[in-house]
């Protein structure tokens, strides 16, 4: 798949934003703990990439109710869906400067079409040294989930399947989408939400 830029300044992709607060002295006391001076951009993506992958835990894998949307609350709660830990893997990444993007897939929301569809988030990072966005989906691992940090062939959470209506989704969007937002903005029950209340399509 062509990937399609939002923008074409790679500065859009390391702003910050309420979702994105990656001034925030939790994010900053992270990312002093997980990064150095010698790392090159590839070691500190992968770092945060394992990290939020293997160390925040996925609401509905561990039946949370808690809904987490800002990267520090994320971090602070250790727990968000995929919309939640997306945002704290882009505050890590774009505190470093590295730009990082928001990628969608739209995924069946279990095993067959009948129980519906859901928009699933994932990221894209630019690394230059091999000049070239590179998609990491931080969502979690467990069975029948194996998503690995890989610059040449993509390892991701989910393979989409076309013909039961799945989508990859070319846009690398330089915020988190605006439904995105609003559905964890809108819900108290992160189980009640996922199960009823993501949105289905862009």
């Amino acid at each position: 798949m062509k990937m399609i830029c939002e923008s074409g300044r790679l500065s859009d992709y390391v702003c910050e934003s309420k979702e994105v607060d990656y001034s925030h002295p939790m994010i900053k006391e992270k990312a002093a703990e997980l990064f150095h001076s010698s790392q090159t951009e590839m070691d500190k993506a992968k770092i945060a990439f394992e990290f939020v992958r293997d160390e925040i835990s996925h609401s509905w894998d561990i039946q949370s109710k808690r809904v987490t949307c800002h990267a520090s609350d994320v971090l602070r709660f250790k727990e968000g869906i995929c919309y939640a830990k997306s945002n704290l893997f882009a505050a890590l990444l774009r505190g470093e400067g590295i730009p990082t993007g928001f990628c969608y897939q739209r995924l069946m929301l279990f095993d067959t079409p009948d129980k519906g569809y859901c928009i699933h988030a994932l990221n894209a990072v630019y690394l230059s040294s091999v000049r070239k966005w590179v998609r990491l989906d931080a969502r979690g691992n467990k069975e029948g989930v194996n998503a690995q940090f890989s610059i040449h062939k993509e390892r991701l959470a989910f393979q989409v399947n076309e013909r039961m209506g799945e989508q990859d989704k070319p846009m690398i969007y330089t915020s988190p989408h605006s439904k995105t937002v609003a559905v964890l903005n809108g819900h108290t029950d992160a189980l009640k939400m996922y199960l009823y209340h993501l949105p289905d399509d862009l």
